[in-house]
């Protein structure tokens, strides 16, 4: 028998599984959507003229289901994003440094433009971004850094639901008055940009403050029992990122393949090495590289993507296997061979039941 757990934030969304996806891909979040949950594009790292191309394709392919888009906007970024400029504003002793670790792991130049490359966060890239969302079909707004009432009050204006990814009391707090409509409670175990307390400790938290408005847990969640265990402290869903590079989708190049199918939980590391703010990143020599002796403190955001983009670019362009990293989450325990989205989502849901058996049993 097949026990379902169906929560209210389901039928607001119009979904069948309390199963919320973030990823970078197309193919992921349309599989998702697919098989009964919510997906989340994030676009934060896209070029900007690429964007309404691509929420056109998401938008077509949908075919009208629901789904979601996550931008990160945060604070303290300059009005104009001139990477040419920060570069030449750069201190010298971390020009040397990076340098230094380009000679030492000959890193080769990058061959594509991108995102990390070309552009750099700024209000002036946050306000294109939004635009584009909105006048988009999603029909949510989910942002990871950076509460902005105007976002808020625009996307519901339009009919989006919103969410926020909250790592603390604090933020939840912030959100709530702003008038968002979902809470992601995104614990320390996440991948990406993410806060200092557990998931299991701050997802109760959150429950007890947010009265109607419906908790997602996010952080370190990479299988349906997790998933149930979250809705049991009061949750309505779960919010998985991480497992989804294992599917075929993602595209995956193959050597972070092998290095997200051979890490455990404690090969992802908190670093500023990436983008200047503290990230959970699957650990390699380069991230290992920024905390040796003799190692300078990263600059902050988005200093830090000047400085070392083009390296990241480079990485997962030639795909290098001694310096390939990515943004993982302490999940990554669940990623031990590549699947498809298909067989993720079955086992999820199949999981899901066999927690609510397990607890149903016990009566």
């Amino acid at each position: 028998m097949t026990l379902t757990l169906r929560t209210p934030v389901c039928d607001r969304l119009g979904i069948a599984h309390p199963i919320f996806g973030f990823s970078h891909s197309v193919d992921v979040v349309v599989e998702i959507a697919r098989a009964g949950g919510y997906p989340v594009l994030g676009l934060a790292r896209e070029m900007p003229q690429e964007i309404p191309h691509i929420l056109h394709e998401v938008d077509t392919r949908m075919q009208g289901r629901p789904y979601g888009v996550d931008l990160m906007l945060p604070a303290a970024v300059p009005r104009t994003g001139n990477i040419d400029a920060l570069r030449a504003a750069l201190p010298s002793a971390h020009v040397d440094f990076v340098q230094a670790l380009r000679d030492r792991f000959n890193v080769l130049p990058p061959q594509k433009p991108s995102f990390f490359t070309t552009q750099v966060r700024s209000e002036d890239l946050f306000e294109m971004q939004i635009e584009q969302v909105l006048n988009s079909n999603a029909t949510g707004v989910a942002t990871a850094i950076g509460l902005r009432a105007d976002l808020i009050e625009r996307a519901r204006a339009r009919g989006k639901t919103t969410f926020s990814l909250v790592g603390s009391i604090r933020h939840a707090q912030k959100a709530l008055a702003m008038g968002v409509d979902v809470l992601v409670a995104q614990g320390y175990d996440a991948g990406g940009h993410t806060g200092s307390v557990g998931t299991f400790s701050l997802v109760p938290q959150i429950v007890a403050i947010a009265g109607d408005v419906p908790v997602l847990a996010a952080g370190g969640i990479g299988n349906g029992a997790q998933i149930a265990g979250a809705i049991g402290m009061g949750a309505q869903g779960g919010w998985l990122g991480t497992l989804w590079m294992a599917a075929r989708e993602n595209h995956t190049p193959p050597a972070l393949m092998a290095r997200l199918i051979a890490a455990g939980s404690e090969d992802t590391v908190i670093s500023r090495a990436h983008s200047g703010k503290p990230c959970r990143v699957v650990r390699s020599d380069w991230i290992d590289a920024w905390t040796e002796a003799g190692a300078p403190e990263p600059l902050a955001m988005p200093m830090q993507q000047a400085l070392t983009g083009d390296v990241f670019a480079s990485i997962h362009e030639h795909d290098d296997p001694r310096l390939v990293y990515e943004a993982a989450g302490q999940s990554v325990f669940a990623i031990r061979e590549q699947t498809t989205i298909e067989r993720q989502m079955q086992t999820l849901v199949q999981e899901i039941s066999t927690a609510a058996q397990r607890l149903k049993a016990l009566n």
